[in-house]
């Protein structure tokens, strides 16, 4: 008999700033039990490494050392792999984020481009009935931004802007960006004690 399989989630982390998100939502669903399917742009290698000192030479072994000792595990796919297993429909994932991401990813997912590996998994999760969450980080928005967002929207896409709430009291810049993981963690029903919620 076959083993039971591992759930996993698609995390992709794009050039976008505020590179800590996706980060430390793949470090929480690691420690969760969940394998992560990372996908992290060219553009978003080179924010890693502007804000969060992560060397792009061989990238399996700094993710290896950045994510290994979890109870789940990384899988990660070079963005240029449109042959990944994530690239298919039939290859089961629980479903997507994109955190944090850039409007140019947001534009490509809105309008179904798939050029590159992000696009089409996040694609793939909206013809799936998949859950998919984008957590764009860009200020001030245009209309274009504001009219790609609402197509998303309208097609079940969770939008989950980078809006760090300050009712829970954060003292630290983890406070911050655990709130909005948990948001994010929220939005597809897992749980976690990333932050204090009202009224606790």
């Amino acid at each position: 008999m076959k083993s039971m399989r591992r759930k996993s989630w698609v995390v992709g982390i794009t050039g976008a700033s505020g590179s800590i998100y996706g980060v430390r939502l793949t470090e929480t669903l690691l420690s969760l039990g969940y394998d992560v399917q990372l996908i992290i742009s060219n553009a978003g290698w080179r924010v890693l490494k502007e804000e969060m000192g992560f060397q792009a030479g061989n990238r399996e072994e700094v993710l290896a050392e950045k994510f290994g000792g979890f109870e789940g595990n990384v899988i990660y796919h070079p963005i240029s792999d449109i042959g990944a297993t994530i690239a298919s429909g039939s290859y089961l994932v629980e479903g997507m984020i994109i955190m944090p991401c850039s409007m140019g990813t947001l534009s490509s997912v809105a309008h179904g481009s798939s050029d590159n590996l992000m696009g089409r998994a996040a694609d793939v999760m909206m013809k799936e009935g998949r859950p998919l969450v984008l957590v764009p980080r860009e200020t001030p928005l245009h209309a274009i931004h504001l009219e790609n967002m609402l197509t998303l929207a309208k097609l079940g896409v969770k939008i989950i802007p980078a809006m760090p709430a300050f009712y829970h009291g954060p003292k630290t810049i983890d406070d911050i960006v655990h709130f909005l993981v948990g948001k994010v963690l929220d939005s597809l029903r897992i749980e976690h004690e990333l932050y204090t919620r009202w009224g606790d």
